[in-house]
């Protein structure tokens, strides 16, 4: 399991989400909890059982249920199915998780199914049931052994080898209203739960785990410090040790209660639940970082040049010294020598050889023009080896390409973080080695033809002592 790394906000840059609400959500109804699932997406929602049937507890609230909808083309999506259980008409059902061979389904409903839930009085506790799909009907449904009528379970997530099932729950012994705990499925049973401790937990409420499959951890917390009411954070297990959680930014994040995230294997789309509408609404989520399949590794400019005199070399024996000027002012003796420019330009070099019996000085023996020249390439300036936690400044200052007109830097920093701008700060919080890309894109010409370079270097960040 591993991090995410922390979004830096700044108004000046854009942000690196695009979300749009989903055309299935219902009206006044509540839809939320996605889970992705082939050519769509499972979840929960309370809306009518028909158009004119409400599907209700005893004490009149309206059941959630699991309902399947599929897309249909780049932008549309079928009508939701409704998922089938023995338990659909009497009690909640979700939110779910589905494991790793696509079949075994976790979801959440209420523990205690006896005479006693028909008391209005009667406080039900929600407990987490595994079920086998078939379709759309789950069958051979069963209790998680961690259930309890005296605390709530539920919100599983399950991680993508199967190993570890997260839940949220308020049993005894947490460190707030509800917290983040986990299973581990060791000889064919789920372990007993863990929590999580407090580098994730906090005094207010956790929920809605989601273990993706790179090993982030995204969970919705209402701790202090946030945009909203419920918002979605992100940690990452390292060397053993919870990071500190990191919110996602808006818009993923609102004023409102934002939870129940989910994403796809390459984090660029996803879905979560939002209620700025006013009712729980499921919203799908673009990244818009840009990073080019193809993009060239930096080459350091070099203007560091061998000269040889080949007679010289040929014959080592003969009574010759070789006197060379490198046309910047600077000298040096020998039959083969090396001489570094300080930047690109024009230079004579010249070559004088003195015969040492005779003391004959034989002038411009051999001359040639040097061209010393830049990389025509975007151009990254800054150190590649830092720590965790140090700020380092980049730039595009010594950016070559001739006849642009340059729009943009944009920059691609490998933690999912991006910044916009020819010089910029950036902070990693996580050892580790970082691919950094700069996309320079040049304005459009009259035949509206844009123009875009980009190029690469890997920066290394260090575990603080």
């Amino acid at each position: 399991m591993q991090q995410f790394a922390s979004f830096e906000a700044n108004a000046q840059q854009p942000s690196v989400y695009k979300v749009t609400r989903m055309s299935f959500n219902e009206g006044s109804f509540s839809d939320m909890a996605p889970v992705l699932y082939k050519d769509g997406i499972l979840f929960c929602s309370n809306r009518r059982f028909s158009a004119l049937t409400d599907r209700t507890t005893f004490d009149g609230h309206r059941l959630y249920n699991i309902y399947l909808a599929e897309k249909k083309d780049s932008s549309g999506w079928t009508k939701p199915v409704e998922l089938n259980s023995e338990r659909n008409s009497l009690f909640n059902n979700g939110p779910m998780c589905i494991a790793p061979d696509r079949k075994t389904v976790y979801f959440t409903s209420e523990v205690e199914t006896g005479a006693i839930t028909k008391n209005k009085k009667f406080k039900n506790h929600n407990g987490i049931f595994i079920a086998e799909l078939s379709d759309t009907d789950l069958n051979s449904l069963r209790p998680f052994k961690y259930n309890s009528t005296q605390y709530e379970v539920g919100q599983p997530s399950i991680s993508s080898d199967g190993k570890f099932l997260f839940f949220a729950s308020d049993m005894p012994g947490g460190l707030g209203k509800s917290d983040i705990y986990y299973c581990e499925f060791i000889n064919g049973e789920w372990a007993a739960p863990v929590n999580l401790g407090p580098k994730v937990n906090s005094p207010g409420v956790e929920n809605y785990p989601y273990m993706h499959p790179s090993g982030k951890l995204y969970f919705s917390s209402d701790r202090q410090g946030g945009i909203g009411k419920l918002d979605v954070y992100i940690t990452s297990l390292y060397n053993g040790k919870w990071e500190d959680p990191m919110i996602l930014p808006e818009p993923i994040n609102s004023k409102s209660d934002d939870f129940a995230f989910v994403a796809s294997d390459n984090l660029m789309t996803g879905y979560f639940t939002s209620n700025r509408s006013f009712s729980d609404d499921i919203f799908r989520f673009e990244s818009t970082i840009i990073r080019m399949a193809s993009c060239d590794t930096l080459v350091e400019n070099s203007y560091c040049y061998r000269f040889i005199e080949e007679n010289a070399v040929k014959f080592d024996t003969l009574p010759f010294r070789y006197e060379w000027k490198f046309g910047d002012g600077a000298k040096a003796n020998g039959s083969v020598v090396e001489h570094c420019y300080n930047g690109p330009g024009k230079y004579i070099v010249q070559l004088d050889v003195v015969n040492l019996i005779t003391k004959v000085v034989m002038y411009n023996e051999k001359a040639d023009t040097i061209l010393a020249t830049e990389e025509v390439q975007p151009y990254i300036s800054g150190i590649d080896k830092i720590k965790a936690g140090q700020q380092i400044k980049l730039n595009a200052n010594n950016t070559n390409l001739p006849g642009w007109k340059i729009a943009q830097y944009y920059w691609n920093f490998g933690d999912e973080t991006i910044r916009i701008g020819k010089e910029v700060d950036k902070t990693y919080s996580k050892p580790g080695k970082y691919n950094v890309q700069l996309i320079v894109t040049g304005e459009r010409d009259p035949e509206g033809k844009v123009r875009e370079a980009c190029v690469s270097k890997n920066i290394i960040v260090l575990q603080q002592p």
